[in-house]
């Protein structure tokens, strides 16, 4: 007998989503418990998280029961957003701001008993992949700092508009989660962070290519892009039941240290599909380098870490005297080479990363020539795809570049691949993001590489500059496209003047932002 499908759930377009937060923030600006949206976000993300929960809950309810099998829920009576939260005239006031904040109260059913949050934090699993262990560690740190039940209930009842039954309210949120932090003075900019668009995502993880069995690993997984990306891949791989079982339990990994994205990853994942992400909600780059064994080793890492933001003393202490710096980048990729499995018997070539950079990385003297000497001399670097410019609009104009590379070092030669804007386009928009299609001519030079107008290699051996003492002078990896550089050497001496002018004006403009960015800060 065929199995009835799903009824059809509710969805919530792009428009209604970002309308209901806007909601939400100006009913919530009246709350005299918080300050700016420093405080508002986190109330949303777990008012947010709860709704979510409750919608993916009775999707399961309703496959289990068409199934014939029981489905228990992870959030039992009366704490369930079912429960409190659904009904638009429930619990409101000095009743529901003690239901949130105390560790006992008369709860919603008139029963008396543990708050909701107390109730949340003492969650415990009691297997391997149980969520509830997730649900207790995502609120674990989370405060109520809403004053008002009244104006809460009000943010309630907007949020209940949402309805999260599908993936694209996710992606949705997460596009609407960076424009908020835009706005605030710690925005993602500032603190390094930036969206990495879903064409940039599928096309690492299709080039790195993991597979059912291998364990992978983002240290700065945000909300979670490369991740779902990943279980996407491996979730095709998957025939029988151990397959799957082997997906959920023993496959992804992540670490985010923020509690927004922290939040949100748990959420983008949990809709996916993955009952119970391992998601560490520490600094990935806390423990000391050298105490990482082969036990904390992974297969595949793909990731985009934080660039441009700084590391306290402490955290740089963890790292080799010699290498030891405040760029995040730079740390970040040292851990990477340091948790890529080592070649053996059940890694043939070792583990392997695709890591997004920025340019200051590729031609950086000093500390980061030092870790790239290292990155070049015990691993193999084989590939860097140079990503064109405003790939990451509106969040930073930063240029970026993909280091493929894997532990079957050292590297002998790296080829390049010089990305291309779409023929008449001169940058990338918010508006108007790169796409995955325009990366599928790289996917096909992948299999078969050869020199040509948008590909060269170059030896390591002529990367790695030393003295006549064979002390290290630079590992200058940023090397231009000489195609690019011969169609310039041929332009009509106009053009040459034409294409410099462009340059300076360019230049001036960035001075000029900068002086109206360094007045801000005076």
């Amino acid at each position: 007998m065929a199995r009835s499908k799903t009824p059809a759930q509710p969805q919530t377009t792009a428009g209604q989503l970002s309308s209901i937060i806007k909601s939400c923030r100006d009913i919530m600006r009246k709350d005299k418990g918080l300050n700016g949206d420093s405080d508002r976000l986190p109330m949303l993300t777990w008012i947010m998280f709860l709704k979510f929960l409750d919608d993916m809950e009775k999707m399961r309810e309703n496959e289990s029961k068409m199934d014939g099998k029981r489905y228990a829920s992870a959030i039992q009576p009366p704490y369930r957003w079912r429960d409190w939260a659904a009904k638009e005239e429930g619990v409101t006031g000095e009743d529901l701001i003690s239901f949130i904040n105390n560790d006992e109260c008369v709860r919603p059913d008139g029963s008396r008993g543990a708050g909701l949050f107390a109730y949340l934090k003492r969650l415990e699993g009691s297997r391997k992949g149980d969520r509830r262990t997730v649900i207790s560690t995502v609120f674990h740190g989370a405060i109520n700092r809403m004053q008002s039940g009244y104006l809460l209930r009000d943010v309630i009842n907007k949020i209940n508009g949402i309805h999260f039954t599908s993936t694209e309210e996710i992606y949705t949120l997460s596009h609407l989660y960076e424009s908020l932090l835009k706005e605030m003075r710690d925005s993602a900019g500032d603190a390094g962070e930036f969206y990495t668009p879903r064409a940039v995502v599928k096309f690492m993880v299709t080039a790195i290519n993991p597979r059912l069995g291998e364990t992978v690993l983002d240290p700065s997984c945000g909300t979670g892009g490369f991740l779902v990306a990943v279980f996407e891949h491996i979730r095709n791989q998957c025939k029988n039941v151990e397959d799957n079982k082997i997906l959920q339990n023993d496959t992804l990994y992540g670490g985010e240290a923020k509690s927004l994205p922290y939040l949100l990853c748990q959420m983008n994942l949990l809709l996916h599909g993955l009952d119970s992400p391992s998601i560490d909600s520490g600094n990935s780059l806390r423990f000391p380098l050298n105490e990482i064994g082969d036990k904390d080793r992974v297969d595949v890492i793909v990731t985009n870490p934080p660039f441009g933001g700084e590391e306290e003393k402490g955290i740089q202490g963890n790292f080799p005297q010699d290498k030891q710096t405040a760029e995040t980048a730079l740390l970040f990729l040292q851990l990477i080479m340091r948790k890529l499995r080592r070649k053996g018997p059940e890694s043939k070539k070792g583990g392997r990363a695709a890591v997004i950079v920025p340019n200051g990385t590729l031609f950086g003297d000093g500390v980061s020539a030092r870790i790239k000497e290292e990155l070049l001399k015990e691993f193999n670097l084989h590939t860097i795809v140079r990503l064109p410019n405003g790939v990451f609009a509106p969040y930073a104009g930063i240029p970026t570049n993909i280091l493929f590379f894997d532990r079957g070092g050292p590297t002998k030669e790296i080829w390049y691949y010089e990305q291309p804007l779409p023929e008449g386009r001169k940058n990338y928009t918010k508006t108007q993001p790169i796409q995955f299609d325009e990366f599928k001519p790289c996917l096909n030079w992948w299999k078969k590489r050869e020199e040509n107008d948008q590909a060269w290699r170059v030896k390591a051996e002529d990367i790695l500059k030393y003295d006549e003492n064979k002390v290290l002078v630079s590992a200058n990896l940023d090397i231009k496209n000489p195609k690019s550089l011969e169609e310039f050497e041929h332009l009509a001496p106009e053009q040459l003047v034409e294409d410099i002018l462009q340059k300076e004006h360019k230049v001036i403009e960035i001075m000029a932002e900068l002086k109206e960015l360094l007045k801000k800060v005076m």
